[in-house]
Protein backbone atom coordinates (compact mmCIF):
# COMPACT_ATOMS: atom_id res chain seq x y z
CA UNK A 1 0.00 0.00 0.00
CA UNK A 2 1.08 3.57 -0.68
CA UNK A 3 2.24 5.72 2.21
CA UNK A 4 2.53 9.43 2.94
CA UNK A 5 4.53 11.63 5.27
CA UNK A 6 2.57 14.41 6.97
CA UNK A 7 4.53 17.43 8.20
CA UNK A 8 2.40 19.17 10.81
CA UNK A 9 2.63 22.96 11.17
CA UNK A 10 6.34 23.57 10.65
CA UNK A 11 5.78 27.33 10.71
CA UNK A 12 7.73 30.33 11.98
CA UNK A 13 5.37 31.19 14.82
CA UNK A 14 5.97 27.77 16.40
CA UNK A 15 9.74 28.09 16.35
CA UNK A 16 11.62 29.15 19.53
CA UNK A 17 11.73 32.76 18.26
CA UNK A 18 8.03 32.76 17.31
CA UNK A 19 5.02 34.17 19.15
CA UNK A 20 3.80 30.72 20.18
CA UNK A 21 7.09 28.88 20.61
CA UNK A 22 7.21 25.12 20.92
CA UNK A 23 10.32 24.40 22.99
CA UNK A 24 13.07 23.01 20.75
CA UNK A 25 10.65 23.01 17.82
CA UNK A 26 13.46 23.98 15.45
CA UNK A 27 15.17 20.65 16.16
CA UNK A 28 12.64 18.75 14.04
CA UNK A 29 13.33 20.68 10.82
CA UNK A 30 16.52 18.78 9.85
CA UNK A 31 14.70 15.50 10.49
CA UNK A 32 11.78 16.65 8.33
CA UNK A 33 14.19 17.34 5.49
CA UNK A 34 15.88 13.96 5.80
CA UNK A 35 12.64 12.00 6.16
CA UNK A 36 11.17 13.47 3.00
CA UNK A 37 13.67 11.52 0.93
CA UNK A 38 11.97 8.26 1.97
CA UNK A 39 8.46 9.17 0.78
CA UNK A 40 6.88 9.81 -2.61
CA UNK A 41 3.88 11.64 -1.13
CA UNK A 42 4.57 14.45 1.33
CA UNK A 43 1.85 16.63 2.81
CA UNK A 44 2.39 19.80 4.80
CA UNK A 45 -0.26 21.31 7.06
CA UNK A 46 -0.46 25.02 7.82
CA UNK A 47 -2.26 26.86 10.59
CA UNK A 48 -4.02 29.68 8.71
CA UNK A 49 -5.97 31.90 11.07
CA UNK A 50 -7.87 35.14 10.45
CA UNK A 51 -7.07 38.08 12.74
CA UNK A 52 -10.38 37.70 14.56
CA UNK A 53 -9.97 34.04 15.41
CA UNK A 54 -11.88 33.05 18.53
CA UNK A 55 -8.93 31.15 19.99
CA UNK A 56 -6.84 34.32 20.31
CA UNK A 57 -6.78 35.69 23.85
CA UNK A 58 -6.44 39.23 22.44
CA UNK A 59 -9.95 38.91 21.01
CA UNK A 60 -11.41 38.39 24.51
CA UNK A 61 -10.85 41.51 26.63
CA UNK A 62 -9.66 40.71 30.12
CA UNK A 63 -8.50 37.18 29.26
CA UNK A 64 -4.98 35.89 28.77
CA UNK A 65 -3.26 33.06 26.90
CA UNK A 66 -3.83 29.89 28.85
CA UNK A 67 -7.33 30.88 29.97
CA UNK A 68 -10.24 28.76 28.82
CA UNK A 69 -13.55 29.74 27.24
CA UNK A 70 -16.35 27.99 25.39
CA UNK A 71 -16.06 28.37 21.62
CA UNK A 72 -18.70 26.88 19.34
CA UNK A 73 -19.82 24.65 22.18
CA UNK A 74 -16.34 23.30 22.92
CA UNK A 75 -13.85 24.03 25.67
CA UNK A 76 -11.16 26.19 24.12
CA UNK A 77 -7.77 27.17 25.48
CA UNK A 78 -6.78 30.70 24.48
CA UNK A 79 -3.53 31.28 22.59
CA UNK A 80 -1.41 34.28 21.61
CA UNK A 81 -2.18 35.64 18.15
CA UNK A 82 -0.32 33.30 15.81
CA UNK A 83 -0.15 32.04 12.22
CA UNK A 84 -2.33 34.83 10.86
CA UNK A 85 -3.04 34.45 7.17
CA UNK A 86 -0.46 36.11 4.96
CA UNK A 87 2.01 36.93 7.74
CA UNK A 88 5.60 35.82 8.09
CA UNK A 89 4.63 33.92 11.23
CA UNK A 90 2.32 31.71 9.20
CA UNK A 91 5.02 30.95 6.62
CA UNK A 92 6.81 27.64 6.64
CA UNK A 93 10.27 27.72 8.21
CA UNK A 94 12.75 28.91 5.62
CA UNK A 95 15.10 25.96 6.15
CA UNK A 96 12.30 23.45 5.56
CA UNK A 97 12.66 21.85 2.13
CA UNK A 98 9.40 22.33 0.24
CA UNK A 99 10.31 21.12 -3.26
CA UNK A 100 9.11 17.57 -2.56
CA UNK A 101 5.87 18.60 -0.81
CA UNK A 102 2.97 17.22 -2.84
CA UNK A 103 0.18 19.28 -1.31
CA UNK A 104 -0.46 21.81 1.46
CA UNK A 105 -3.59 21.69 3.62
CA UNK A 106 -4.54 24.81 5.56
CA UNK A 107 -6.61 24.69 8.72
CA UNK A 108 -8.05 27.02 11.34
CA UNK A 109 -9.42 29.55 8.86
CA UNK A 110 -12.90 29.62 10.45
CA UNK A 111 -12.82 32.28 13.16
CA UNK A 112 -15.58 30.58 15.15
CA UNK A 113 -13.81 27.28 15.83
CA UNK A 114 -10.26 26.03 16.25
CA UNK A 115 -8.79 23.28 14.10
CA UNK A 116 -5.93 21.26 15.55
CA UNK A 117 -6.29 18.21 13.31
CA UNK A 118 -5.15 18.18 9.70
CA UNK A 119 -8.43 16.43 8.85
CA UNK A 120 -11.24 18.33 10.61
CA UNK A 121 -12.08 21.29 12.79
CA UNK A 122 -12.26 20.50 16.50
CA UNK A 123 -15.98 19.67 16.35
CA UNK A 124 -15.62 17.53 13.22
CA UNK A 125 -18.16 19.74 11.45
CA UNK A 126 -16.02 20.53 8.42
CA UNK A 127 -13.31 18.55 6.64
CA UNK A 128 -10.10 20.05 5.29
CA UNK A 129 -10.29 17.65 2.34
CA UNK A 130 -7.20 15.72 3.40
CA UNK A 131 -9.06 12.44 3.80
CA UNK A 132 -10.54 12.69 0.29
CA UNK A 133 -7.16 13.57 -1.16
CA UNK A 134 -5.49 10.57 0.43
CA UNK A 135 -8.25 8.31 -0.85
CA UNK A 136 -7.81 9.58 -4.42
CA UNK A 137 -4.08 8.91 -4.11
CA UNK A 138 -4.81 5.40 -2.78
CA UNK A 139 -2.81 6.13 0.37
CA UNK A 140 -3.77 4.19 3.50
CA UNK A 141 -0.53 4.39 5.51
CA UNK A 142 0.49 7.64 7.21
CA UNK A 143 3.68 8.70 8.95
CA UNK A 144 3.15 11.85 11.01
CA UNK A 145 5.63 14.30 12.54
CA UNK A 146 5.79 17.96 13.52
CA UNK A 147 4.39 20.50 15.96
CA UNK A 148 3.00 20.45 18.47
CA UNK A 149 2.98 16.88 19.69
CA UNK A 150 0.34 17.46 22.37
CA UNK A 151 -2.06 19.43 20.15
CA UNK A 152 -2.06 19.45 16.34
CA UNK A 153 0.05 16.32 15.94
CA UNK A 154 -2.02 14.41 18.48
CA UNK A 155 -5.38 15.30 16.96
CA UNK A 156 -4.14 14.57 13.45
CA UNK A 157 -3.00 11.13 14.59
CA UNK A 158 -6.26 10.44 16.44
CA UNK A 159 -8.34 11.37 13.40
CA UNK A 160 -6.12 9.31 11.11
CA UNK A 161 -6.67 6.27 13.31
CA UNK A 162 -10.42 6.92 13.49
CA UNK A 163 -10.57 7.16 9.70
CA UNK A 164 -8.92 3.77 9.35
CA UNK A 165 -5.44 4.74 8.24
CA UNK A 166 -2.51 2.68 9.45
CA UNK A 167 -0.83 5.44 11.41
CA UNK A 168 2.73 5.90 12.62
CA UNK A 169 3.89 8.73 14.89
CA UNK A 170 7.58 9.56 14.40
CA UNK A 171 8.18 10.51 18.01
CA UNK A 172 11.66 12.02 17.82
CA UNK A 173 10.51 14.25 14.95
CA UNK A 174 7.93 15.95 17.20
CA UNK A 175 8.06 18.44 20.04
CA UNK A 176 5.32 19.41 22.49
CA UNK A 177 4.08 22.66 24.01
CA UNK A 178 3.72 20.98 27.42
CA UNK A 179 1.65 23.58 29.21
CA UNK A 180 1.68 20.83 31.83
CA UNK A 181 4.95 18.92 31.93
CA UNK A 182 3.27 15.55 31.34
CA UNK A 183 1.18 16.62 28.33
CA UNK A 184 3.37 15.02 25.68
CA UNK A 185 3.58 11.72 27.55
CA UNK A 186 -0.19 11.69 28.02
CA UNK A 187 -0.68 12.50 24.32
CA UNK A 188 1.49 9.55 23.28
CA UNK A 189 -0.55 7.25 25.50
CA UNK A 190 -3.78 8.54 23.92
CA UNK A 191 -2.41 7.94 20.42
CA UNK A 192 -1.29 4.44 21.31
CA UNK A 193 -4.72 3.60 22.72
CA UNK A 194 -6.27 4.83 19.47
CA UNK A 195 -4.11 2.38 17.52
CA UNK A 196 -1.15 4.51 16.44
CA UNK A 197 2.29 2.93 16.20
CA UNK A 198 4.98 4.97 17.98
CA UNK A 199 8.31 4.82 16.14
CA UNK A 200 11.56 6.77 15.76
CA UNK A 201 13.04 8.29 12.62
CA UNK A 202 15.73 5.58 12.65
CA UNK A 203 12.97 3.03 12.11
CA UNK A 204 12.03 4.78 8.86
CA UNK A 205 15.64 4.88 7.72
CA UNK A 206 16.03 1.15 8.37
CA UNK A 207 12.70 0.14 6.83
CA UNK A 208 12.60 2.10 3.59
CA UNK A 209 14.88 2.63 0.63
CA UNK A 210 16.12 6.16 0.04
CA UNK A 211 14.15 7.62 -2.89
CA UNK A 212 16.46 10.54 -3.60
Amino acid sequence: MKRALILVDLQNDFMPTGVLPVPCGDEVIPLANILQAYFECIIATQDWHPNDHGSFAANHPGLLPGDRIELSGLSQILWPIHCVQGTMGADFVKSLKMDRVTKIFQKGSDSTIDSYSAFFDNAHRKSTGLDDYLMTQQIRILYIMGLALDYCVKYTVLDACQLGFKTYLIQDACRGVNLNKEDSAVAIQEMQRAGAHIIQSADVFRKFILIS
